[in-house]
């Protein structure tokens, strides 16, 4: 489709030509020790302010690109700290611009307090998507990660949303935490389905420099990483006996309610990003805007980060995937299917139980996830030396 962003008046054209949309809202209450996001405080009037600044850039973004949207993707930060009506204003901006046909319209928030009267007025604005940061249905697990909010805020959380008619919810869970055990995360595990979430995001904690949990690292009590992999392939199962199958590394959903959005990313499909640390890829460009509220309200511009999309970056993409590689997604792409290279180089693993035969192609297991960045590396670059696989692999 092409767009005429002034009218809404949209022509077709032949293919899918629908990006998605990315708004990047910085604001949080508090830093968690293991966060490592873009973030911090925002009074009324500086959220003002930026939502102002969004939507002049969403309609820039929109006469410069002329292409439809069909996801659009309220990330943070805790986006629900700006209120529904600023989150309605640039729902209203986007879907003047970009079309937002049959789109999923996400809104990442986090449990505590009265949302009830947000959720009614992001539905009535055409948000039909709600992200929640659970991380833990246990209390102790949720003081050591310095969550602010408790399992009874977070079942009241999706009650509401459910309330305000968003069926669509999907929640977040740690692994490998202090104290975490096969019991506890099976509570959480529990508590998910009970909620009656669509979706559920389950990390593993990572320790990520310039965090409370680095500078602290030697003090914590974390699984080691046996126990911690144990952890990650109880959840797989756990969550497969509720019903939610694996699409992603750390995803997982009932029939349907896979999040279309990540899934441009993981398919190496285009997506604009906009907002300070928000990244982008489109026309074959990688680019992004620098973490700086300041630098964003000013009005600089996003920096290059180069070319994107070879087939390197769309295997390694597509591997993190349950759907894994295949000559299909090849052909679709590139025209070839997957190199026979590739696909030789896959085959050793399979005895390992790290890599299983899809129709045309291969995908990682579980226990592949584990072990993915490496195991790519070996799979994608294997007459390469270790150092080399090393240095291709960081390069995307």
């Amino acid at each position: 489709m092409n767009i005429n962003p002034r009218s809404n008046n949209f022509v077709e054209k032949s293919g899918s030509d629908s990006i998605g949309l990315y708004v990047h809202v910085p604001f949080c209450d508090g830093k968690c020790p293991y966060c490592d996001f873009f973030s911090l405080r925002g009074d009324e009037a500086r959220m003002e302010e930026y939502t102002s600044c969004i939507i002049s850039r969403i309609i820039s973004e929109s006469e410069r690109i002329g292409r439809p949207a069909d996801t659009l993707y309220f990330g943070g930060g805790t986006p629900s700290l700006l209120g529904g009506k600023r989150i309605a204003r640039i729902v209203e901006a986007a879907r003047r611009e970009f079309g937002l046909k049959n789109a999923e319209i996400t809104v990442e928030a986090n449990p505590g307090g009265d949302l009830s009267g947000f959720f009614r007025e992001i539905a009535a604005a055409g948000v039909n998507r709600v992200s929640l940061g659970l991380q833990s249905a246990n209390q102790n697990e949720l003081r050591l990660l310095g969550r602010r909010h408790t399992a009874e805020d977070a079942a009241r959380a999706a009650e509401d949303a459910h309330a305000a008619g968003i069926g669509n919810v999907s929640l977040d869970l740690m692994l490998a935490v202090q104290g975490q055990t096969e019991e506890s995360l099976a509570r959480s595990v529990d508590f998910c389905a009970a909620c009656g979430a669509c979706h559920v995001s389950a990390y593993l904690l990572k320790l990520e420099p310039h965090t409370a949990y680095w500078q602290r690292r030697a003090a914590l009590r974390l699984p080691g990483e046996d126990e911690a992999a144990g952890l990650y392939l109880a959840a797989c199962r756990m969550l497969a006996e509720k019903g939610y199958r694996q699409y992603e590394i750390s995803n997982f959903a009932r029939p349907g309610f896979e999040s279309r959005h990540n899934l441009k990313y993981w398919r190496c499909e285009e997506y604009l990003g906009v907002g300070p640390a928000a990244h982008s890829f489109l026309g074959g460009k990688r680019f992004h805007w620098k973490p700086s509220l300041r630098g964003f309200l000013a009005g600089e511009g996003p920096e290059q980060d180069g070319a994107g999309g070879d087939f390197d970056e769309f295997a390694m993409l597509r591997l993190r995937l349950a759907e894994g590689l295949t000559d299909a997604a090849c052909l679709a792409r590139f025209g070839y299917p997957v190199p026979e290279r590739v696909r030789r180089a896959a085959k050793r693993y399979e005895s390992a139980g790290l890599a299983a035969p899809v129709p045309g192609g291969f995908r990682f297991t579980p226990r592949g996830f584990l072990v993915s960045n490496t195991l790519t590396a070996e799979v994608l670059f294997p007459q390469q030396s270790n150092a080399a696989r090393r240095a291709a692999f960081d390069c995307h």
